[in-house]
């Protein structure tokens, strides 16, 4: 087995990639019969992180952790690029795709989701990104001994495009206008964070924090009756700065009428490489098809679930500040930024945002 059950939690669970770290609070005093137990292995090139609230029981807790592993492996086997016998891969390879495609019920709902962020951020979040990903280096493909050319960077861009994308719902199937290579990176990752989510529910766990590569949904509350807090880091390539704690964990009062539990974070300061003295970033605007050079340097969003999160904060950080900010507040969307400023890191967030706010 690859994955690892520690007994029992530690106090400070994981440190994790993009800005988040998970902060448990020390001397908290819990009930003997329920414990936090925690569970990790890989997955998408990172690791998953994943915290149970349960009794002392080791074959239960070695059943869930290989549920667990399998719901993971179901969905890279759907959605991955760097596996050519992934669901994703084999349409992504078909030369004509302007007959449907049936689909599975996940990578349905994944596209459907990336539709609908797409259309909210005017483009911004663009799945069909994919050809333009590979030509910087930041895909499958190996990493170019140079930087893109502009005519091949406006050849390969030219043929991307969401609008090109149709979805069926009855039954599941996708077609495009013209064919498409697509990139599901920015929003599989939080599918998969909700899948663990849902998969521990059907099993009776309902307290719980799952984490993959620094995209969190969390259900119920810890032993002791508190929320789950999570740290936001300030960014840099320094060791990790909390930045600002957040609570997570219940229907909260930003709105009585939708449950919040799930958080992702997008920035543009850990996966980079640079070529000549310039450092060129891994999020790339699906625009111009380059990578962004804004102030923006990192982006958290607070949702319903950790798919749409994990979507709405590349998107985000494709924007810039202004324009994401002034859409966030229009959608009553809790959003965090921090921004370079000529001081050093600024912070602002949403209306909607400061309700998570512990300290």
């Amino acid at each position: 087995m690859l994955f690892n059950v520690v007994k029992p939690a530690r106090a400070v669970m994981t440190s994790v990639f993009f800005a988040l770290v998970v902060a448990a609070l020390a001397g908290c005093s819990f009930k003997p019969e329920q414990q936090i137990w925690e569970i990790s292995g890989p997955i998408f090139g990172t690791r998953y992180h994943i915290s149970v609230v349960m009794e002392d029981d080791q074959i239960r807790l070695q059943q869930l952790a290989g549920g667990i592993e399998q719901v993971l492996d179901g969905v890279d086997a759907a959605m991955s690029t760097w596996r050519e016998d992934s669901e994703l891969s084999r349409f992504n390879l078909l030369p004509d795709q302007s007959d449907w495609t049936a689909l599975s019920v996940p990578l349905y709902t994944v596209l459907l989701e990336a539709e609908t962020v797409s259309a909210l951020t005017d483009g911004a979040f663009d799945v069909t990104i994919g050809p333009v990903v590979n030509l910087w280096g930041f895909g499958p493909d190996a990493r170019p001994e140079k930087v893109p050319d502009e005519a091949t960077l406006a050849r390969i861009l030219d043929r991307t495009g969401h609008e090109k994308i149709e979805l069926r719902d009855q039954p599941p199937g996708i077609r495009t206008s013209e064919t498409q290579y697509l990139d599901l990176s920015a929003i599989a990752k939080g599918f998969g964070v909700d899948e663990v989510g849902r998969y521990l529910v059907s099993e009776g766990i309902s307290s719980y924090l799952v984490e993959i590569g620094g995209e969190v949904r969390v259900g119920g509350r810890k032993p002791d009756g508190s929320a789950w807090r999570l740290a936001i880091e300030t960014p840099g390539d320094a060791a990790e700065q909390v930045n600002r704690i957040v609570a997570l964990g219940g229907v909260l009062a930003v709105d009585s009428a939708r449950n919040y539990r799930a958080l992702a974070t997008s920035g543009d300061y850990r996966n980079y490489y640079e070529f000549n003295g310039q450092r060129y970033s891994h999020t790339l605007d699906p625009q111009t098809g380059k990578p962004i050079t804004h102030n923006l340097a990192s982006v958290t969003v607070i949702a319903e679930n950790c798919m749409r999160a994990d979507a709405l904060a590349t998107g985000f950080t494709v924007m810039g500040f202004e324009d994401a900010m002034a859409l966030a507040v229009r959608q009553n969307i809790p959003a965090y930024f921090i921004v370079r400023g000529e001081a050093g890191f600024e912070a602002h967030y949403t209306p909607a945002f400061s309700s998570f706010i512990t300290q």
